[in-house]
């Protein structure tokens, strides 16, 4: 129920692949951000942002993969609440969840950077891209919760949420509910603000996913109006695109990187 490897495991999972992998956390006010980072420093970065429940884990096999070690270093990071990171201690604001993870982006400014998030990951790298443009130049969305109309009413959540029932869940999903609860009005907020998306973006999105409706894939076309969008949309496919379907990932950073700028909308069966 912890969703996270442990130190040791990661250790070992970068040995056995015979690839240098370092284990990094940095401080930010009271909040500690843990983060694993592969690849060549001099190359262009790829950040991966976790679901929710999750952990740097969710990505770890791609910080292994040689045909994207070629070209790109890469970071998989333990999102506030998860993983090292304050582990069981949700940061709700999408805002402070970007800014939290800024100093990745300012430590590596002088590459050029792409954002992959996934689930709830989506509306942090979008964030991300709307708070800080000058440092963002390509978004993936994948499976991204991000329309806030789409947000299910799960009359569960509000309880479970309070001192009194919270600290009976396992603290991945104490923290996992802290952050769902409040994931609607914070969408909201970020409504006006799409428009300052400037990266490239690429959104995937599965029709058969039940626990992010295919209408956010829809919602984001729509909204991200500043930047070219490809929209890819497989008819058959569910939630759990980073590891059913890494291809379209891989495919997704590579195209990106390649800085095509016409937008195209795909629609795949």
């Amino acid at each position: 129920m912890q969703f996270r490897m442990s130190s040791s495991e990661i250790d070992d999972f970068f040995e056995a692949h015979e690839i240098e992998g370092t284990r990094i956390s940095y401080r930010v006010g009271n909040r500690t951000i843990n983060y694993v980072h592969s690849g060549d420093e001099s190359l262009p970065l790829v950040v991966f942002v976790h679901g929710s429940p999750g952990s740097l884990s969710a990505f770890i096999e791609y910080l292994s993969d040689s045909s994207l070690l070629k070209d790109f270093q890469m970071i998989s990071v333990d999102r506030p609440g998860f993983g090292y990171s304050n582990f069981g201690e949700a940061e709700p604001s999408l805002e402070k969840q970007a800014a939290l993870l800024l100093p990745i982006l300012k430590k590596y400014q002088d590459q050029s950077i792409i954002l992959v998030g996934h689930s709830l990951g989506g509306p942090v790298v979008a964030r991300m891209a709307m708070d800080y443009p000058d440092l963002v130049d390509a978004i993936v969305l994948v499976a991204p919760s991000i329309d806030p109309d789409l947000e299910p009413n799960e009359w569960y959540r509000g309880p479970l949420a309070t001192p009194f029932l919270k600290w009976i869940l396992p603290r991945s999903i104490r923290a996992s509910n802290d952050e769902i609860w409040k994931l609607k009005p914070e969408l909201q907020e970020m409504l006006p603000l799409w428009e300052k998306v400037k990266a490239k973006t690429v959104v995937i999105q599965g029709g058969k996913d039940k626990l992010v409706p295919p209408g956010n894939a829809d919602f984001a076309y729509e909204r991200i109006v500043n930047a070219p969008v490809e929209l890819i949309q497989i008819k058959d496919m569910n939630h759990f695109v980073p590891w059913s379907h890494p291809h379209l990932i891989k495919s997704a950073i590579l195209k990106l990187a390649a800085a095509e700028s016409e937008e195209i909308k795909i629609s795949a069966n």
